[in-house]
């Protein structure tokens, strides 16, 4: 995948900025696939009757995979021009999600920070796992390394271009 013409930069999100995804079925195909990718077979995963002796009485997707699933859903709400995921702030797994459960995730800008000499910055999102029922499932903050918007200047007589660096007062040569 490349980015479009349609990809946010850095200098494109503000503060306090919201999206909503489309909303995802999660499988028993997806649960059993994850179990075998991640290695994790916790039969509160995988067996339906050990599951029946747990307080959920049937099999939960693992945490980690509906995360996993939300970030997908994430790359396409908003579209970003992400560079790499730096971190994870702190993440809440509040209830369980089942197949035939459909998640959607809200996401805010809640802070952004410059950096790579205005090559780069990092966002912090607040995310919001939510089911069919617009129960909370998880929550939480992730950090992205995201492209700034690329500006540049003519040099004398036009001659070349070169790139200037954004938010460093348009003097500092990248």
């Amino acid at each position: 995948m490349s980015f479009s013409s349609f990809h946010l930069y850095f200098d494109d999100l503000e503060l306090g900025q919201e999206w909503e995804s489309p909303g995802r079925t999660v499988t028993e195909s997806d649960i059993v696939t994850f179990a075998g990718f991640s290695g994790d077979f916790n039969p509160m995963h995988v067996d339906h009757e050990f599951a029946k002796s747990t307080p959920f009485r049937r099999p939960i997707a693992h945490g980690i995979g509906v995360f996993s699933l939300a970030s997908g859903l994430g790359v396409q709400v908003p579209p970003v021009r992400t560079v790499a995921l730096v971190g994870v702030k702190f993440w809440k797994f509040i209830l369980p999600v089942f197949a035939g459960d459909t998640i959607r995730v809200k996401t805010r800008v809640a802070e952004k920070t410059l950096r790579g000499r205005g090559k780069r910055g990092d966002i912090c999102w607040h995310r919001t796992i939510l089911n069919q029922e617009g129960k909370i499932v998880q929550e939480g903050e992730i950090i992205t390394m995201v492209e700034c918007r690329p500006l540049t200047r003519p040099t004398e007589k036009g001659a070349s271009v070169e790139p200037v660096a954004v938010g460093l007062g348009g003097n500092a040569a990248v």
